[in-house]
């Protein structure tokens, strides 16, 4: 009975060792081609930490292979692709939450500036003098110009860029508004 666990063991071994005899290459193409989908997945914008970790493991294989260290080589060909699969699936979620992100700034926006179109339009604001209407007048044909160039961000799936015009000039467009709302009331006061 000794001698079939003993030649268990025995083959066991040199399975071992024949499996670290020859570089981890099939591991090594896999870890790269996961690279290459977290790239594809968008993970150099949305999730380059974990895909410079993919990438940094991949290397430490290479230079484990040129060591001839092919048990170190197999263990960071497999945490590369384990991280390059980790950040494809961060750089999905977060391109996702971005795109929800940059539709409700550019929604938000298209709401402000028909409002503030609508608004110009009052008759109490056309009366105002045109010192007083001026700026909020460029301001709401500068969001308005801005809102372009966000739906084109969103369309070119650029939704940081997007979110950021959208943002920027919502904010201004408020100021303009609570400005027109202002010299509107001024001029109601003194007219009575």
């Amino acid at each position: 009975m000794r001698l079939p666990v003993r030649a268990t063991a025995i083959v066991v071994a040199a399975a071992l060792a024949a499996a670290c005899a020859e570089p981890p290459s099939k591991e090594m193409n896999q870890a790269q081609g996961a690279i290459d989908a977290a790239r594809a997945a968008g993970a150099d914008r949305y999730a380059p930490d974990e895909l410079a970790a993919a990438t940094t493991a991949l290397s430490r294989a290479e230079e484990a292979v040129t060591q001839r260290d092919f048990r170190l080589a197999l263990s960071h060909a497999l945490d590369s692709r384990e991280q390059a699969q980790a950040a494809a699936r961060q750089a999905v979620e977060r391109r996702a939450t971005a795109r929800g992100e940059a539709e409700r700034a550019v929604a938000a926006l298209t709401a402000l500036v028909t409002r503030a179109q609508a608004r110009l339009k009052d008759p109490e604001v056309a009366r105002l003098p045109r010192r007083a209407s001026q700026v909020p007048v460029r301001t709401i044909a500068a969001a308005a110009s801005a809102l372009q160039e966000a739906r084109a961000a969103l369309e070119a799936d650029d939704y940081p860029k997007a979110t950021a015009a959208a943002a920027d000039h919502a904010s201004r467009l408020q100021a303009a508004l609570a400005d027109i709302d202002a010299a509107v009331a001024a001029r109601s006061t003194r007219r009575r």
